[in-house]
């Protein structure tokens, strides 16, 4: 692949999604980007970059920014965050109205993983009747595919879930998991992109985030945070990857003291629980 075919097409899915691809990444994009030549009779890479510089392939580059985007998740990731949750989520529902719904919003979701573990915590609580609104996001509607079936198989269910959880929340169907309807009813997958306007999406309780800045570059890592802080409300928590900070980024969020990874408005100080 040309240097122009590889400029063209980074700058192409740094513009849909954010991620950076950098020169290194060249058999990665063969690898990747394989079955869509397969599929569109394209010789090689050169030949996709110059189908993609039609206005018309839309679809196309969709597909090319599916692919290359990673999605990787696994149920209870790094554990903290929902440690910090269980005890999170209570002290929210008190200082809500009588009939308020809490929001959490899942961003970046992949596969419904991190999603369908908050709604396994929200079973073992007790927050006396609230309602809470549980709302997934991917920008790739494959994977969103996939989580709304609610379908996992034997290694994904191995990573990070523990039996008992196992057992009372899915059923083995056609030699996978299936979570349990009445889970899959307490999450909704929609198609969203980070780099959008996100307004749409409303105010949160409580944001997850993470691994998703990792890919990007410091001027959209920062746009993203604050994109994130304007859908915060003001005494919420936003969760990012133990590798990712807001540190030179942002001076919208702190972090929550003692909690790795969470994160509060700076006008309110960050919930202590």
């Amino acid at each position: 692949m040309s240097p122009d075919s590889f400029a063209f097409i980074a700058a192409l899915v740094k513009g849909r999604s954010g991620l950076v691809l950098t020169p290194d990444k060249g058999y990665m994009l063969e690898t990747r980007l394989g079955p869509i030549l397969k599929r569109e009779g394209l010789a090689n890479l050169d030949a996709l970059a110059a189908r993609l510089r039609d206005p018309r392939a839309a679809l196309i580059a969709e597909a090319v920014t599916e692919a290359l985007t990673t999605n990787e998740s696994s149920f209870f990731r790094d554990g903290k965050p929902f440690e910090h949750l269980r005890r999170l989520l209570p002290a929210l529902a008190r200082a809500r109205p009588s009939g308020a719904t809490l929001r959490i919003w899942s961003a970046a979701c992949s596969t419904g993983q991190e999603a369908y573990s908050i709604a396994m915590l929200l079973r073992e609580l007790a927050l006396e009747g609230r309602r809470v609104e549980i709302i997934g996001t991917d920008i790739a509607e494959s994977v969103l595919t996939r989580a709304r079936d609610g379908y996992f198989t034997q290694f994904e269910v191995q990573r990070g879930l523990p039996a008992r959880l196992l057992v009372q929340h899915f059923r083995q169907e056609d030699g996978r998991w299936r979570v349990a309807p009445e889970l899959r009813g307490m999450v909704r997958f929609e198609r969203g992109n980070l780099l959008g306007d996100l307004r749409g999406v409303g105010r949160f309780d409580v944001i997850f985030c993470r691994n998703v800045l990792i890919y990007f570059d410091a001027p959209t890592k920062a746009r993203v945070l604050n994109a994130l802080a304007a859908q915060l409300q003001p005494d919420g928590v936003l969760y990012l990857g133990g590798a990712e900070t807001v540190l030179g980024l942002t001076e919208r969020l702190v972090p929550v003291p003692g909690e790795r990874g969470a994160y509060g408005l700076l006008r309110e100080a960050a919930l202590a629980v």
